[in-house]
């Protein structure tokens, strides 16, 4: 059955309404990337296409872009952890699923909407920098910028996943 997107099935609950949009974008992605990896072969992973990144680039990227901007919002520097994820982005990992890497990110969505909603208003406004430029933003920005570059890199997933399922079947 068709469901409406995210953004039409009203306000969620708990989230102030200044991320509702942010909030409904993540919603929406953690469904349709589930959809469009239910039965995704693990063996096409790290494949690319046309000398693009491979799927695993982009669920990995997902993931360490929203960690890493949360860390940012937080007022934390990033740890050397980050710092290596951030270097193993592209590294083809053998050992992890596309399942994997789906309930990863999916689970750093449900912590981001978990952020959201103890979020005020003020703090929303807050100035924050990013990297080691420090280049500035706000808390409101960064979390924007959370849902935006993933929906980003899901459209360019979204593209892979069909050529390699097409040039795979």
């Amino acid at each position: 059955m068709n469901t409406p997107e995210a953004w039409l099935n009203g306000p969620i609950p708990n989230i102030p309404f200044m991320l509702q949009p942010a909030a409904h974008a993540l919603l929406q992605l953690d469904k349709e990337l589930k959809e469009c990896l239910d039965d995704f072969p693990d063996t096409l992973l790290w494949q690319t296409v046309a000398g693009r990144a491979s799927v695993g680039f982009h669920l990995n990227h997902l993931y360490g872009v929203a960690d890493r901007l949360i860390t940012y919002a937080q007022e934390s520097a990033l740890s050397k952890d980050q710092f290596d994820f951030l270097k193993n982005e592209k590294t083809p990992n053998a050992s992890i699923s596309a399942e994997d890497l789906v309930k990863r990110f999916s689970e750093k969505i449900q912590e981001l909407l978990l952020i959201f909603s103890k979020t005020s208003e003020d703090e929303l406004k807050q100035n924050r920098t990013v990297g080691r430029k420090k280049l500035p933003t706000t808390v409101m920005g960064l979390y924007f910028h959370i849902a935006e570059h993933s929906q980003r890199h899901f459209g360019q997933l979204l593209v892979t996943v069909s050529v390699l399922k097409e040039r795979n079947s």
